[in-house]
């Protein structure tokens, strides 16, 4: 009887790394992380460099005004001794807020301002959209020239600009008023009815022009292929310009509709020029106007700085809730999705 020797199964061995096979370490993180860190100094130095010159400005001309205002609305002016003895300033708390809030005069300017906002932001923004989508339809010819045309009265000085439309609204030295009389027209341009529009006419005046170059620009960025397929679709010059572009550019609409809203709250160089030709202007026509007086002609630093951070306030406020409303509105990309 043969016996079969069995040899155990071996386990195959893993065979010897030679040294120079074997498996490179990994590299440290400590220089890559050093790196990133690096990299990231660089960004963030470079944004503080970048931002520095806005947060200067912005402290320079806004912060600090605005904190002297409102420190110098809570102080006044009094003379003890029946208003013979030496003026000293005291602190009055609200009290030259509640001498604003409550003053007719200042109330009556802002709905004058508010009113007048209601005529001249409408006409702003629609004109000035008008003429855009008219030089972007290619039917206006030598485009350059009638964007610098109207460009032009934009880089007149505002006082400058009620100094002409002055002369222009003047009877016995407008040449205008002249040419009307001939015709058996006659027309008050600072009467009683029309004095706002004139004020509202010299604005639009300077800032047409400007409003237009931006809703230009603008509609400049706007898709061509969107365009020729409205017009493949079969909608006309009008359509495609209401109902295609506008829409595209609401987000100008809204900018530049808030910027001339926070520029019209501030109503002062015109109103002040026209009031030397018309009694229906008073010193305090406008809260601007009304601030002005206060402060340099009445000498009331107070309650100039209150009326300042009342009118800062109404600003704020209103610039606000057209923001909220604009991203309540949001895009016609967002209203697609």
């Amino acid at each position: 009887m043969t016996s079969q020797l069995t040899t155990p199964a071996s386990t195959p061995s893993r065979p010897s790394a030679h040294p120079s096979e074997t498996p490179p370490e990994r590299p440290a993180a400590g220089p890559a992380r050093r790196t990133r860190r690096y990299a990231g100094r660089r960004e963030l130095g470079a944004c503080g460099a970048l931002m520095t010159p806005f947060f200067i400005l912005l402290v320079t001309v806004f912060l600090i005004p605005v904190g002297t205002a409102v420190w110098l609305s809570f102080f006044s002016d009094d003379q003890p001794g029946l208003g013979f003895g030496p003026e000293r300033t005291v602190f009055v708390g609200l009290r030259s807020y509640a001498a604003v809030l409550t003053d007719p005069t200042f109330l009556s300017g802002l709905g004058t301002v508010v009113l007048y906002c209601l005529i001249y932001i409408p006409l702003m923004v629609a004109g000035a959209l008008a003429l855009a989508l008219l030089l972007d339809s290619g039917v206006v010819r030598l485009r350059s020239w009638a964007q610098l045309g109207l460009f032009l009265p934009h880089a007149v000085p505002g006082i400058i600009a009620a100094v002409i439309w002055l002369y222009l609204y003047t009877p016995g030295l407008s040449p205008v008023i002249e040419l009307l009389g001939r015709a058996d027209i006659t027309v008050d341009f600072l009467g009683l009815h029309t004095v706002l529009p004139s004020i509202v006419n010299i604005a639009l005046w300077s800032n047409l022009g400007y409003n237009m170059v931006v809703f230009y620009a603008a509609l400049q960025a706007v898709p061509r292929e969107v365009i020729e397929a409205s017009v493949v679709d079969g909608a006309g010059p009008v359509r495609t310009a209401l109902q295609v572009k506008a829409p595209l550019v609401r987000s100008s609409i809204v900018m530049v509709a808030m910027f001339t809203l926070i520029f019209a709250l501030q109503l002062f160089t015109e109103p002040m020029l026209l009031g030397q030709a018309t009694p229906l202007i008073n010193s305090r026509f406008s809260p601007s106007m009304y601030i002005y007086d206060a402060a340099f002609t009445r000498n009331n630093y107070g309650l100039a700085a209150a009326g300042s951070v009342v009118l800062l306030v109404c600003t704020i406020a209103l610039s606000y809730g057209v923001t909220r409303w604009s991203h309540r509105a949001g895009t016609p990309e967002e209203d697609a999705r």
